[in-house]
């Protein structure tokens, strides 16, 4: 009785089909280039491991036995079953399949979302069957769900001090310090360092950032961690504080916000491409960082140093 299936088993069947094809032993010997006397043995062996005669053979000919006729049947949806499989497995072998989960942090550049939707169009010229999904966070909750595995990978302006974590220089941005209409030095001529001390700064949690801020202020009754916030506190005429050049860019052109001190107080801050070291990428994700990087060029083909 056969209860499990062999390669032997596999090879004794190609035999089979190719005897009931060809019409008996004689007939199959040119086909599977071995003497009659082999085939009889194989055949045997076959019948053995089924435990029922396939065909009848003598003075009267050749014929198939009604099992042997199932099992001929069988045998053809088998081998046609495999070599199904063989094209899937093969179409496969290219095919990237998954999903990935990316992190962005909130209000990019305009520019840097088209570089981002290039590296998407690129990833979607690959033969990949890939389920995507974008979600916006502050740097802080990336992190933490890059650290629970609910993220493959994320950009964003990070501390680098999550020792699990990959931090991989993707792109920087330009921050300047401001103020909005309403406030004592907007449209001011000349501004010194020493006006900027006593002006009340919107204060926000990116202590990461806030060490590389050229102008520090103990003053400051105003918090926010979104940039927008930071923006309403600003235009608000009350406060100064830190802005991307892209989102002021359109309120200072509006004559809302002024730019304090840019050659003294501007500085960049650079994002990166982070993912958890600890777990063994995809070739999916493989394949999207290496659009990326494709697209962001140079800047990000370096990892950031260790902390």
């Amino acid at each position: 009785m056969l209860s499990q299936l062999h390669d032997l088993d596999l090879q004794l069947l190609r035999i089979f089909i190719c005897v009931a094809e060809s019409g008996g032993f004689s007939a199959a010997q040119g086909e599977l280039g071995v003497g009659q006397s082999t085939i009889s043995t194989q055949m045997a062996k076959l019948e053995t491991r089924l435990g029922f005669r396939l065909c009848e053979r003598g003075k009267a000919g050749f014929r198939l036995t009604p099992k042997g006729e199932q099992v001929l049947a069988a045998t053809r949806k088998l081998f046609g079953a495999i070599e199904i499989f063989k094209g899937e497995a093969q179409g496969m072998a290219d095919l990237l399949l998954g999903e990935l989960r990316i992190g962005l942090s909130e209000s990019l550049d305009d520019q840097v979302l088209q570089r981002l939707g290039a590296a998407i169009g690129r990833f979607r010229q690959r033969n990949q069957a890939v389920q995507f999904e974008l979600i916006s966070a502050m740097p802080a909750e990336l992190e933490r769900r890059l650290l629970q595995d609910q993220l493959h990978l994320a950009i964003g302006y990070f501390s680098g001090s999550q020792a699990a974590l990959d931090y991989l220089p993707l792109f920087s941005e330009q921050q300047q310090l401001y103020c909005g209409v309403g406030h004592p030095l907007f449209g001011r001529a000349t501004v010194e360092l020493d006006d900027l001390a006593a002006c009340d700064r919107v204060h926000h949690p990116y202590r990461f950032g806030e060490s590389h801020e050229p102008f520090q202020s103990a003053s400051s009754s105003a918090r926010t961690e979104q940039v927008e916030g930071c923006l309403a506190f600003i235009l608000s005429g009350a406060h100064i504080g830190y802005l991307p050049e892209h989102i002021a860019a359109p309120w200072e052109t509006a004559g809302r916000l002024q730019a304090l001190l840019p050659e003294q107080t501007g500085f960049r801050v650079q994002f990166h491409l982070t993912r958890h070291r600890g777990r063994q990428p995809s070739e999916a994700q493989v394949a999207f960082v290496e659009d990326l990087i494709g697209v962001f060029g140079e800047a990000a083909l370096s990892p950031a140093p260790s902390p």
